[in-house]
């Protein structure tokens, strides 16, 4: 493989790599000069021969091995910039102009839900993240980023894993919530055995390990291995039961600015149409001053929500309902008498429900979005229509990665 020098230069993010010429070179800065090697599909780092002012020591010991990480090595000040001109720049190229807010960032140790592998070697379990661009796995014994509930568990996690390989292609992924009622484990990845699923002893010893460690819920799809206690959260002033694998933002602090930034962009709308509501993030906060209909096609969540609408009295009425909205968006007509929409949808965005919002009547709206390039396009269905983007928040929820997530404000 042949070697030589590059020079970083322009600054794009793809995978876990800063860019050189459209060539990904991981674990470089904007300016250095660096010596690499050319491998399979990419760049490999051999020597940073010019380091940047910018550059200081990773945190964790697992970096540049561990793939869940990919900017330890960036300063947070010019991180963040870097960022907050990532968002400003994707906006402009898509005519966009719009007043970018300065990017929030979550502090570490606050990651509350990951997924941790775990493979089979000879006797032992090991356990811990997909090694950078590889099946592989490095085994972890730290984690900055992650709840310290979750990172103090390692130990029990690992042995509550080993019981997981009756079949021998299974490739265990423990999804670890940190709850405020202790740690919930939904585990995927576990091939069915002749006789089904996990035996009987099996399914014993993943119990004794679950009460041992005092984790909340053990569970694998729609089997219950283990409940001592239904894993909550709290939305606003509910306490909320969580559905089996349920979908929740990343961390705490994130949330908390979600919120903040959606209460403000609905200002004093008396009515509020929360739409991919999810079990309520976003419900419960509003409704302490507007009535709110909630919508989402997760059925589980949707139960969640409202079996918690009596943990919090002195809310405004939540309607909450089972609806598709990629199938089968709220209408502009179902919009008439609503001050303004709420929307958070996944990575695909909200097109179909972005243009009912664009055929409505309704005056101002708020947008999260977990995926710029989708806001992007759905900011633009609402812009042609008539609507103005007030401004844009960036929230840097997923602390040194190249993903960033935003709030915008629209209105009339």
């Amino acid at each position: 493989m042949s070697e030589f020098e590059a020079h970083i230069e322009r600054i794009g993010f793809q995978g876990d790599g800063l860019t050189a010429g459209g060539l990904v070179v991981p674990l470089t800065l904007p300016g250095e000069r660096v010596r690499v090697r050319q491998g399979k599909d990419r760049l490999e780092l051999l020597e940073v021969l010019d380091a940047s002012p910018e550059r200081i020591a990773p945190v964790c010991a697992h970096f540049t091995a561990c793939g869940g990480c990919a900017l330890q090595h960036w300063d947070l000040p010019a991180y963040s910039a870097w960022k907050q001109n990532m968002v400003s720049g994707l906006l402009r190229r898509a005519g966009l102009e719009t007043e970018v807010l300065p990017i929030l960032t979550t502090p570490v140790q606050s990651r509350r839900r990951v997924g941790l592998h775990v493979r089979k070697v000879g006797k032992s379990v090991e356990l811990g993240f997909k090694a950078r661009k590889s099946w592989n796995l490095v085994a972890i014994r730290e984690c900055p980023v992650s709840d310290p509930a979750i990172v103090s568990a390692l130990p029990q996690l690992k042995a509550l894993a080993g019981y997981l390989f009756e079949h021998p292609k299974s490739a265990p992924i423990l999804h670890v919530t940190a709850s405020l009622t202790g740690l919930d484990i939904d585990i995927s990845g576990v091939e069915r055995t002749k006789s089904g699923g996990l035996s009987a002893d099996a399914r014993m010893n993943i119990a004794m390990c679950a009460a041992e460690a005092d984790f909340a819920r053990v569970t694998m799809g729609d089997d219950m291995l283990y409940m001592a206690r239904t894993p909550s959260v709290r939305f606003g002033k509910a306490r909320v039961g969580l559905p089996i694998g349920p979908f929740l933002q990343a961390t705490v602090p994130a949330e908390n600015d979600m919120v903040s930034l959606v209460k403000a962009g609905v200002g004093e709308a008396a009515r509020v149409a929360d739409l991919f509501c999810g079990a309520g993030t976003f419900s419960f906060p509003l409704a302490e001053k507007a009535v709110v209909y909630a919508a989402d096609g997760a059925a589980p969540a949707i139960a969640s929500l409202k079996a918690a609408l009596g943990s919090a009295p002195g809310l405004k009425t939540i309607t909450a309902e089972v609806r598709d909205l990629f199938r089968r968006p709220m209408l502009a007509e179902e919009m008439k008498g609503f001050d303004a929409i709420v929307f958070d949808p996944p990575r695909a965005g909200a097109e179909a429900q972005s243009a009912e919002i664009a055929r409505s009547q309704v005056a101002r709206v708020v947008a999260v979005s977990c995926n710029p390039s989708t806001f992007v396009r759905d900011a633009n269905i609402l812009v042609k229509a008539g609507f103005s983007l007030d401004r844009v928040s960036p929230i840097d929820q997923f602390l040194w990665s190249g993903h960033v997530e935003l709030v915008g404000v629209f209105s009339r």
